[in-house]
């Protein structure tokens, strides 16, 4: 069980408990006001992260091989979609556990990412084996010699 889903409910009801034993209902109405704005702040942040992924394509990254090495276990989803600044593409279902995602940027590399409980768990970087197109010379082939005048 997550302890921040009981400890969360529990101390904003103790601290409007506690502001409305030592300044009356002024205190709730402050306690309520900075409560208001701690939500706003977040709800301010969720928006500004979505408004920058909503210009993106779907999926898109700058850099896979960068994507990788900043990652880490336990950031949410918000995180990797503001890191990146584009929604993941959809390889599970709705609602399905766990959610992947995939990030693909302009070399075909591509992160795909896991999520349990809205929380990363595991990542894997897939970079494509480099394709030759054209021969290369051999390179014991000389230069041809200048002749000098």
């Amino acid at each position: 069980m997550n302890l921040r889903n009981l400890f969360i409910p529990v101390g904003i009801a103790v601290l409007v408990f506690a502001a409305h034993r030592s300044y009356g209902w002024q205190g709730v109405m402050a306690v309520g006001g900075g409560l208001m704005m701690w939500a706003l702040l977040h709800f301010t942040r969720l928006m500004n992260v979505m408004r920058k992924a909503a210009d993106r394509p779907i999926g898109h990254v700058g850099s896979a091989v960068m994507l990788n090495a900043k990652l880490r276990k336990g950031v949410n989803l918000m995180h990797v979609v503001a890191m990146t600044r584009s929604l993941g593409e959809p390889l599970s279902a709705d609602g399905e556990e766990p959610e992947r995602y995939r990030w693909t940027d302009g070399t075909q590399s591509h992160v795909t990412c896991e999520f349990r409980a809205g929380k990363l768990v595991e990542w894997a970087l897939v970079r494509p084996v480099p394709q030759e197109d054209a021969p290369q010379a051999p390179a014991d082939v000389a230069a041809p010699a200048r002749a000098d005048s």
